[in-house]
């Protein structure tokens, strides 16, 4: 037999405090009660979708490492994911505070170490061979065409400085609308053929699902991307030390390290001799990826004229020696 539950003053609490939330619902205590006592216990695999997750690698060759690869972007997208949850609580934020902008920050820059750090196991976590013959059943697709990623650069800064580095200082002086800035985004330069001008098919595909999609969100995070919060701090949270670090890291995580990661992971697996081999979505990786050609920089304004003037360079050029060391491409 069951024992006799004693009401305790704290259990009483609890249930005329559940009576009152559940009677706004129109609905009595005692259905939801009946309700729990039919419920089954959770278990972990079903509440994280466990087989779900396990099954979302299908591979389109019988190449084995081609499962590490979906693998490995899987987990990038899900780290901008969590990146974006960050962003969105901030921008919701309707009294910001320094310390709350600190604290979230903090965040997204652990989620962008732990990004960078993992992708960084693709340097040596593939089978150049198998990757080399997989990769060419994968045309037109790339990772260039991650929309999370360009979402997280929309709600780090003002979009003006997403705009390519060529045109950003005379729209400067235009008060650019969203769309216009969106036709001149330095990433459309890196999916565009050099010879032709033309649009490479990885990028009209990725207009046709999401400009539409990344425009709403500019607009959206107009007036609440990181740097406009910041904006909205009195001017002694503003010189926190503490969260300008944490700003500067992001846009060292967001504009440095992590394409730099990603362009040493492409050394190893695209570089050879005699020439290059083409990213899967005509992508020109060696321009697109360094740092020092983008010159991205969510916040300007936290950096000396000479930092900026050398943004990316002596990462790049560190990384360049320890790629060619590896590659036997120094002589």
């Amino acid at each position: 037999m069951p024992q006799d539950v004693k009401i305790t003053p704290e259990i009483q609490e609890r249930l005329n405090l559940l009576a009152d939330k559940y009677q706004a619902s129109g609905q009595e205590l005692l259905d939801f009660l009946d309700g729990l006592l039919y419920q089954d216990y959770n278990t972990y695999w079903d509440y994280i979708h466990l087989d779900t997750l396990l099954s979302l690698q299908t591979p389109i060759t019988d190449i084995p490492d081609e499962e590490i690869f979906i693998m490995y972007h899987q987990i990038t997208e899900l780290y901008f994911k969590l990146s974006l949850h960050e962003f969105r609580q901030l921008a919701d934020e309707n009294s910001v505070t320094a310390e709350s902008m600190t604290q979230k920050l903090s965040r997204v820059n652990r989620y962008f170490e732990a990004l960078t750090r993992s992708f960084g196991i693709m340097e040596q976590g593939m089978d150049r061979h198998q990757f080399l013959k997989f990769r060419m059943s994968l045309i037109p697709a790339s990772g260039f065409q991650s929309v999370q990623y360009r979402l997280v650069e929309i709600c780090a800064t003002d979009m003006i400085n997403l705009v390519d580095k060529d045109h950003r200082d005379e729209m400067k002086e235009h008060d650019p609308s969203i769309e216009q800035m969106y036709e001149y985004i330095y990433w459309k330069k890196g999916a565009t053929i050099a010879e032709s001008g033309h649009k490479t098919l990885t990028l009209k595909q990725f207009e046709k699902k999401y400009s539409g999609m990344i425009i709403r969100h500019a607009k959206e995070f107009y007036h609440t991307n990181l740097w406009q919060k910041y904006l909205e701090l009195p001017e002694e949270e503003q010189a926190n030390e503490a969260l300008q670090d944490q700003m500067r890291l992001l846009d060292l995580n967001v504009n440095v390290y992590w394409p730099l990661q990603h362009y040493k992971t492409s050394v190893v697996y695209l570089a050879r001799r005699p020439a290059d081999v083409r990213a899967t979505g005509g992508t020109n990786w060696q321009k697109y990826l360094p740092p020092r050609f983008q010159k991205r920089i969510f916040y300007p304004q936290l950096w000396t004229e000479q930092e900026k003037e050398e943004w990316g360079k002596s990462w790049v050029n560190e990384v360049l020696e320890e790629v060619k060391k590896k590659q036997g491409l120094g002589q």
